[in-house]
């Protein structure tokens, strides 16, 4: 159905099991779907869903781990029209319920009966005993509703003003270079937007999706090799771990097949990329810069980042300035607050749910990044605003602080606060997870090759858990009033 809109997900999706009914389009945990199947499959999840009163325009919060469950509930909430809003489903039950109370979604996959807040709810693994022949194209107005709690912590929605159509998943493969027929991996959690966002990319371009139920380095390098992976995306904390395993496990692997690894989601360590570099080779190695708003975007090549080191690339979409706490734009090379738009005609691409736009005249909007752009448009980053540390009058990134913290070989995750101080005001502390203790001193000696003596954390608290989840985020909001509330 083209209609002046677009063609429907779910008319593109038959079209390429028509073409190779037999060919994977999807495997997680060893257990395969061929076009075919997915399709017939989901167009019966479809009709449950409708049963259970989705209509076209209605939110379906998905609340499932990766698997085979998760993409057959996104494909059945764009055949009936609706809009996927994914969640983790490792939210405790009261975050979780606030989250679906904001979206007020007609159907709630993935938790058990009376738990969606009086809404109609269906179970993970969840088999749809209904017709599985092909439902009428329809087209949801928004293709994709994320969750985000940015800096804050408060939650929101991150709604896309783009329809759910083959044009607009297509124009993402190809401004991420996927090929027609590739093989992706999809190592992050996918209630995070851009593993959502890349894996629906790769699937409706006729890519063998292969997902992990949850990430680990070893076994990301055996899918690479057993599948001929050819488009991965991953994020700095998952290439730690990678790069840490003993050399001679890394190269028991081959992974020649790898055309494009991109990373995002985090700010990436130099001496991170580089190895990665070293390792892949510079024409392999992207990154990308952008946000769950998607109001501007860039990316960059290991190649071209060897000569513009730290940058995340020139912007690929929309425009950028950089401006100070008046409002002031700045020159090129002065740190300040990132102001993007798509651009003086373009469409704001999505909406919030739960929160309102840091806005200026002329469709301008802060995501709250700080950084500076060179005279040749490229864009390096420095933190988020909310983030900032003002340590006697001098600002400290933590982002930078984190960065130099995890050379330590036995730093395996980090996390860098600002806790109130009568004298400087605020003063650094870092949480260290490592395997084994690590005298705070050994640390500030580390440090203090590397740091500015402001810049190095003052107290420093140890904890034997990940800081960050596998899809790289950091409640660093979260983390700071906890200990606040303990002293």
């Amino acid at each position: 159905m083209t209609d002046g809109v677009g063609i429907a997900l779910s008319t593109h999706l038959a079209r390429l099991a028509t073409e190779e009914p037999d060919r994977r389009a999807v495997t997680c945990a060893g257990t395969s779907l061929t076009r075919s199947e997915l399709d017939r499959e989901t167009n019966a999840l479809a009709r449950a869903f409708q049963e259970r009163g989705v209509r076209p325009g209605s939110f379906v919060t998905i609340a499932l781990p990766n698997g085979l469950d998760f993409v057959r509930a996104a494909l059945a909430a764009w055949k009936v029209g609706a809009t996927p809003q994914p969640l983790s489903a490792a939210l405790p039950p009261p975050e979780r319920d606030k989250l679906i109370e904001l979206a007020d979604p007609a159907l709630v996959v993935g938790v058990p009966a009376g738990a969606a807040g009086g809404r109609a709810s269906i179970p993970g693994g969840f088999v749809a005993d209904a017709d599985d022949a092909p439902l009428p194209p329809m087209i949801a107005p928004s293709w994709k509703a994320p969750a985000s709690s940015g800096s804050t912590g408060a939650p929101k929605l991150v709604v896309s003003n783009e329809p759910a159509t083959a044009e607009v998943l297509l124009g993402y493969a190809g401004l991420f270079r996927m090929r027609t027929g590739g093989v992706h991996l999809v190592t992050a959690p996918l209630h995070h937007n851009a593993p959502f966002l890349l894996a629906a990319a790769a699937l409706f371009s006729g890519n063998h999706v292969v997902v992990m139920p949850r990430f680990d380095a070893t076994e990301t390098l055996r899918l690479v090799e057993r599948h001929g992976v050819d488009w991965t995306f991953v994020v700095p904390t998952t290439m730690r771990r990678i790069i840490r395993l003993p050399r001679a496990e890394r190269d028991a692997f081959d992974l020649s097949s790898v055309r494009i690894l991109l990373h995002s989601a985090e700010p990436c360590p130099r001496w991170l990329k580089q190895q990665w570099i070293d390792w892949l080779g510079p024409d392999r190695v992207y990154e990308m810069w952008s946000s769950t708003e998607q109001l501007a975007g860039s990316m960059i090549s290991g190649t071209d980042w060897l000569s513009h080191r730290g940058s995340v690339g020139r912007l690929v979409v929309g425009e950028i300035q950089i401006r100070d706490d008046e409002g002031k734009q700045l020159p090129p090379g002065e740190v300040g607050e990132i102001w993007i738009r798509t651009g003086p005609q373009g469409m704001v691409p999505y909406r919030y749910v739960g929160a309102t736009a840091r806005t200026r005249p002329g469709g301008w909007q802060s995501q709250g990044d700080c950084g500076w752009v060179d005279e040749n448009g490229y864009v390096y980053l420095t933190d988020r605003k909310p983030d900032m540390i003002l340590v006697g009058g001098a600002n400290v990134y933590p982002a930078e602080v984190e960065a130099a913290l995890e050379e330590h070989p036995q730093v395996l995750s980090c996390c860098v606060i600002g806790l109130p101080d009568e004298e400087y005001g605020n003063v650094v502390h870092a949480i260290v997870q490592s395997d084994a203790p690590l005298e705070p001193e050994v640390l500030r000696t580390f440090l203090r090759r590397r740091l500015a003596p402001y810049k190095v954390p003052r107290s420093f608290e140890r904890v034997d858990h990940p800081l960050r989840d596998d899809g790289g985020k950091l409640s660093r909001s979260r983390l700071r009033a906890e200990r606040l509330a303990a002293s």
